[in-house]
């Protein structure tokens, strides 16, 4: 694993401007790129969809900086895989569904921003709204819209009250992920 792609999924929304997502590659970029050739995409500045493609092709690992909108992608990340997911290049069709993508031997890395606590996850008790469900089994739709094209998933970076971090924690926790999933030196 030599080449990284980081994608900042973020969407501006009055209520959720951004401000934590943009922290959180700005973090990664910087931990990551002595060790990695590092390369980006802020999807709410643009893209040219050839572009991101060859990106695709040269990364070994694709992380997503994405907040969670209604349990999924916001809708500009969205639109950015429909565009970007291009049958023949990411994937092919096969007689057994999900088994043809053509970008296997990559992997990815969810870090997801929510504004829900962590303390909602993994509780059915206390916490009813989920069934129990942890972080992972709720993004579901994100990971397997990953399995399609052929990607690997790495641990997930889960980062709860997102409207009003407790920024030194999330970046602590953060690079503790980092340190954990690409075996980084901890010289912070």
């Amino acid at each position: 694993m030599k080449n990284i792609l980081i994608i900042n999924a973020h969407e501006y929304h009055e209520m959720a401007k951004g401000h934590l997502n943009q922290t959180l590659t700005e973090r990664m970029i910087d931990k990551l790129s002595s060790s990695y050739n590092v390369r980006t995409t802020i999807v709410e500045n643009g893209y040219d969809i050839k572009e991101e493609q060859e990106k695709f092709k040269w990364a070994d690992t694709i992380i997503f900086q994405t907040p969670v909108y209604w349990y999924s992608y916001p809708a500009a990340f969205k639109k950015y895989i429909d565009s970007v997911y291009e049958h023949g290049i990411f994937y092919h069709g096969t007689e057994t569904y999900g088994v043809g993508g053509l970008l296997k031997g990559r992997q990815y890395m969810l870090s997801v921003t929510w504004g829900a606590a962590e303390k909602v996850f993994n509780s059915p008790v206390d916490q009813p709204f989920f069934d129990g469900k942890g972080v992972d089994e709720v993004l579901i739709a994100m990971h397997k819209t990953q399995q399609f094209i052929g990607l690997k998933p790495l641990k997930t970076l889960s980062i709860h009250s997102a409207l009003q971090p407790d920024i030194e924690k999330v970046l602590a926790d953060t690079d503790k992920h980092l340190e954990e999933v690409f075996s980084l030196s901890q010289n912070y």
